[in-house]
C-alpha cells in the first residue's frame, strides 16, 4: 500500500499519463482506426501487441536503455524511419479496407506482430513515458520503490488508454456496414493516423 506521502504524486502520475500518453497520438489512434475497420475481436490481438510494445518502451525508459540507443549515431533517425514506413503501410491498409459487410473472415487483419513493431518504433512513446517517468517522484530517496511503482502504476494505464480508445473505434464499426460511409471513415481515419503521427514528429 502506497504510503500517504505518495498520494498525491501517485494522483499526478496517472493523470499525466492519461493526458500524455492517452492523448492522440500514432498508437491510440491506430487502436480506435483498427477496432472501427475490423471490430473489437479481430482487432484485439493488433491491440495486445501495442501494449505489449509500450511496455517495452515503458522498460527500456526505466532501464536508461533509450539514452543509450539515442546516443548511437542515427539511431534516432532510424527508430523514425521505421516507424514512419509502418504507420503509413497500416494506413494504407485501413484506407482501402472494404466495409464490414463486405468483408470475409478469412481477410488479413493487422496482428500482434504489426502492434508490437509500431510501438516499440513510436517515437511519441519514448518521449510520453519519458517525461512521465522523470517528471514524477513517488518515493523520494527510495529509487527501486519509486521505479517499481511508476512501471506497475503506468503498465496498468497503459492496458486501460489502449482498450478505451479500441472501444471508442469499435462503437464506430456499427455505421460501417454501408459502403459510402465506411470508404469515408477509413479514410479519415487513414488521415487522423498520418496527421498525428506528423505532429508526434515534429515535436
Amino acid at each position: 500500500m502506497f504510503e500517504q506521502t505518495a498520494l498525491y504524486p501517485t494522483l499526478t502520475l496517472l493523470l499525466a499519463s492519461l493526458a500524455i500518453m492517452g492523448s492522440p497520438g500514432p498508437s491510440t489512434i491506430s487502436a480506435t482506426a483498427v477496432g472501427a475497420v475490423y471490430g473489437f475481436r479481430r482487432s484485439i490481438g493488433y491491440v495486445c501487441g501495442l501494449i505489449a510494445g509500450t511496455m517495452i518502451v515503458l522498460l527500456a525508459v526505466a532501464a536508461g536503455v533509450v539514452a543509450i540507443l539515442l546516443s548511437v549515431p542515427h539511431g534516432a533517425s532510424a527508430l523514425t524511419a521505421v516507424s514512419t514506413v509502418y504507420i503509413l503501410y497500416l494506413a494504407f491498409r485501413i484506407a482501402t479496407a472494404p466495409p464490414l459487410a463486405c468483408r470475409s473472415d478469412q481477410a488479413a487483419t493487422p496482428a500482434f506482430a504489426g502492434g508490437f513493431l509500431l510501438a516499440v518504433v513510436n517515437p511519441k512513446a519514448y518521449l510520453a513515458i519519458a517525461a512521465i517517468f522523470a517528471g514524477v517522484s513517488l518515493f523520494k530517496g527510495r529509487g527501486t520503490l519509486d521505479a517499481v511503482s511508476k512501471i506497475a502504476l503506468l503498465s496498468m494505464m497503459i492496458v486501460i488508454i489502449h482498450l478505451c480508445w479500441l472501444l471508442v473505434g469499435t462503437s464506430l464499426s456499427r455505421f460501417l456496414q454501408n459502403p459510402t460511409i465506411s470508404r469515408i471513415v477509413n479514410m479519415s481515419l487513414a488521415g487522423t493516423l498520418i496527421i498525428t503521427t506528423a505532429l508526434a514528429l515534429a515535436g
